[in-house]
């Protein structure tokens, strides 16, 4: 049931941004809010956003952290940060530039609370988006098209 309602929030999020990127400002240029790009050399995608559509989204970020005692290769992020897809694969959206988002697979160990803590994923520090990643997916993936 969670599954489905992400799903539909996603798809709603992705129509929204698509009849936004469809409607014209009299006088103003058309920008699309969002594009997507494939990173050189990787499967991946860099979802780049408008100033106004990172607003609109409320996209928040927060960076990923060390354990404590540091333990080499984990890390832990807010569990908000986590999206997993169709196969039920984790992962969590980078903004390694302003504006910039691409989705990086993450390998959760535990979730303690509103604590994931990782195998495998960004370093420490990385900012992860921690509000606004089922929109971002929407837009990486597709969802919603551009017609």
């Amino acid at each position: 049931m969670k599954r489905r309602c992400a799903v539909a929030l996603v798809v709603l999020m992705a129509l929204a941004l698509t009849a936004c990127a469809k409607a014209s400002h009299t006088g103003a240029a058309k920008a699309e809010p969002a594009r997507v790009e494939k990173v050189q050399g990787s499967d991946r995608n860099r979802v780049v956003l408008t100033k106004q559509a990172v607003d609109r989204l409320g996209i928040t970020t927060a960076p990923v952290r060390d354990v404590a005692p540091p333990v080499p290769g984990r890390t832990i992020v807010d569990y908000s940060a986590l999206i997993y897809d169709a196969n039920g694969a984790a992962a969590v959206y980078t903004n390694p530039e302003p504006l910039v988002f691409v989705r990086a697979p993450v390998t959760v160990d535990n979730i303690q609370g509103s604590q994931a803590f990782l195998s495998n994923g960004p370093p420490p520090g990385a900012a992860v988006v921690t509000v606004g990643a089922p929109e971002l997916y929407g837009i990486d993936s597709g969802i919603g098209g551009n017609e």
